[in-house]
């Protein structure tokens, strides 16, 4: 079941201009190092922005003191990019139900997006029977 979905844009420019004052205040040290060396640090941490940004829509929490920190965007080469909570919001997912959160980000000629889904195993409320969609691919798109 899905508990939450969030998307969020942001445009690289305008937010770049903030960047180096705020860093320490949206982003932890491994996502720091992560981005460090990379020849696109400011459109990665922008996209990971988007992603903190998505995060919290899909929780449905505002930002509070230090919430962007408490979502941290983890990926490794070759892999896809994942959440991690931590501190208040790790228990507001725990009471949410959230079982696994799916991220996609991405970045393109000064625009960076992100999309969270977060899918949990807990029953809806009010006796509604869960229901499921499914989407069948036939033929090239």
């Amino acid at each position: 079941m899905i508990v939450g979905i969030g998307l969020d844009i942001v445009a690289v420019a305008r937010w770049a201009r903030h960047l180096d004052r705020v860093a320490a205040q949206i982003f932890t040290a491994q996502e720091l190092a992560a981005c460090a060396d990379r020849v696109d640090r400011t459109d990665a941490l922008a996209a990971r922005f988007a992603a903190k940004e998505a995060c919290l829509k899909a929780l449905h929490a505002g930002i509070r003191q230090g919430a962007l920190r408490q979502v941290e965007v983890v990926s490794d080469p070759g892999s896809a990019p994942t959440i991690r909570f931590s501190g208040a919001l790790a228990a507001r997912a725990r009471e949410s139900g959230v079982r696994t959160a799916h991220v996609s980000v991405t970045h393109h000629e000064g625009i960076a997006a992100a999309v969270v889904i977060l899918e949990g195993t807990t029953a809806r409320q009010g006796g509604e029977e869960p229901w499921t969609l499914e989407t069948v691919f036939s033929g090239p798109w």
